[in-house]
This record gives structure tokens, sequence and C-alpha cells, in this order.
């Protein structure tokens, strides 16, 4: 179907600032306060009973989490959430109304996670955070109200990270995860799928974009092979969690993302996918308050996440 209105007039914006990065900046720091700068949080945030900031134990020190609580009395299910930008740029701050969104529609605690960010930490400092914080949200949930049923999600490179701690689980036997849900995932590096060559100019995140982050995540060429990195490389995708894949007609990223949900489905993995039609990346977090499908998006994933959850409260 044709670009949505709503996208389009995004788009017109992000050529207008020069695009998605504002590859002008001479430092990641100022790249990202730029980037910040052009995506604010909502100045009337949905309330949930709670928003607490503090740090958990990582793998190279403290790492900055935001609790979300709903309200009612606890103990609740815990989502890990984290945030897109490539690995490179982006905060808690971008996300924070899709977090109070799916707190309060779920009636689940939501742990958002500043990860490390590359190019100051590459590989694997993102993937390492991320597992840590799933796995102190497994140990310590006692700690924030959670009770130990624990979905993962995230949007592009947020979406990546959470489809890499569901390998990394599986791998290291755990902890369980109820469902992934990747809106719009990173699952390999930029290529010349269908999506690539149809989306990767003009259509809010780019080609060029992607090839920039991916300059500055690895540590080397070969860590493109690591599934940890681009979850397409991994040789088996069995025994993963159930997953709800949500992509964009007008992404760039679709067709991987369309790609691994197939690749799950093929191992015998339960996937839902969905894909937005006359949507752009970032139609999930990034631009809930430019594009009204976030809020029938926000829905989908909410009703999917409380299946996961009673799914797992009966057994």
């Amino acid at each position: 179907m044709p670009l949505h209105p709503e996208a389009k007039a995004v788009i017109d914006a992000s050529d207008a600032r020069g695009g998605l990065v504002p590859f002008g900046e001479d430092s990641p720091a100022r790249m990202r306060a730029a980037f910040a700068e052009s995506w604010q949080p909502s100045p009337h945030p949905e309330p949930v009973d709670s928003v607490v900031d503090r740090t958990i134990p990582g793998p190279a020190g403290e790492i900055p989490v935001r609790i979300y609580t709903p309200h009612g009395d606890g103990p609740f299910p815990a989502l890990v959430w984290y945030h897109g930008g490539g690995w490179v740029i982006g905060s808690l701050d971008e996300n924070d109304t899709t977090c109070r969104a799916l707190c309060n529609a779920v009636g689940t605690i939501v742990v958002s996670v500043d990860y490390r960010l590359a190019p100051e930490h590459r590989y694997p400092a993102a993937a390492e955070d991320a597992y840590a914080a799933l796995t102190w949200v497994a140990s310590h949930g006692g700690e924030i109200g959670a009770d130990g049923r624990i979905a993962v999600g995230g949007e592009t490179a947020g979406g990546n990270l959470a489809a890499v701690v569901s390998l990394m689980a599986r791998d290291h036997d755990g902890p369980p995860i109820s469902l992934q849900l990747l809106a719009t995932p990173v699952t390999a590096p930029p290529s010349d799928r269908p999506s690539y060559v149809d989306y990767g100019r003009g259509h809010f995140l780019d080609r060029a974009s992607m090839e920039w982050f991916f300059e500055q995540y690895p540590r080397d060429p070969s860590d493109l092979d690591d599934p940890y990195l681009a979850p397409l490389a991994a040789s088996h995708l069995g025994g993963l969690p159930p997953a709800l894949v949500l992509t964009a007609e007008f992404d760039p990223l679709r067709d991987e993302g369309e790609e691994y949900a197939h690749r799950l489905l093929d191992a015998g993995v339960p996937v839902t996918l969905l894909r937005y039609e006359g949507q752009i990346n970032g139609f999930f977090a990034l631009l809930v308050d430019r594009l009204s499908i976030s809020a029938e998006a926000h829905a989908r994933a909410a009703a999917a996440l409380r299946a996961a959850f009673a799914q797992e409260a009966i057994r």
C-alpha cells in the first residue's frame, strides 16, 4: 500500500534535519546529544505507579536501568526492554512512552536497559550488558516486585539485543523467557535484500546509516559471523522462546526481520509475524508521538505478552 501520510511527514521532517543520524557531528557524544534533542519524551507521560532510575551490576561496571511498575498489587511479570539506535545512539528517554504503555497495558514491570554504546564500547559490550540485565532480573526480580516470568523486547538494535539474549539464554541454560518481542529487528549486516534495495534511501532509516552503525559496533569483520551480533548467522534456531516479530513495509530492515521469523518457524519456534503496511522504521517505540499506528502495535504486543505470561502462570 502507499506510504502512510504520517510516515511521509516524518520522512520529510527527517530530511529537513539532514537525516536520522546527525553525521555532521564530530564525536559520538555530540551525535547522541543532537539525536536526543530531536527525540524528546512526551511532556505529558502516561502515568504508571512508579518510575525508578537505578543501576545494576554489569560485566564492566554498573548498568543504568529505568524500572516502570504498574498500578495494582504485585508481584508482576517483567519485560526487559532494549532501546534502538544502531548500538551507537539512543538512550532510555526515547522509548519512555512505549515502556509506559506496555507497563500499563500488560500489567508488567518494564526494565529498560541503558547498555554500553559503540564505538567506545564495541561488540560484545552491548550484548553482554543486555544479557547481564536479563539475568539480574531473573535472580533479583523480587527486589523490584517481579514474579519470575520474564519477556524481552526491543526495536531495531534493541530488537537485535532481544533476539541475541534469547540465543544466549538458550545456550547458557537460562533464564527462561516467555516471549521475545522483536520490533523491526536488526538480524544481519546491510545487504542486497529487496527491502534494502527499494527503501535504502529516502525512507527515514537508510542504508548509509546502517552501514555506519555496522562500522562502529563490530570489532572486525569476523564478528559479523557471530550469531550474538547477527542472529541470522546462527546455524540453528531451535529451542528459542516464542516470538512476536513486527516489521514495517517501507523499512530497509523488513526482509531480514521477516527472514528471521521464518527461520524461527522452520526451527519449530512459535512465531507471530506482522507487517505494518505503509509504515517506516521506528513505528513501535521511537515515533509514537508522530505515528498513530503505534497505539495499535502496542495493543497487539500487549496482547501477546499477556498471553505468554498467562501461559507461564499455569505451568
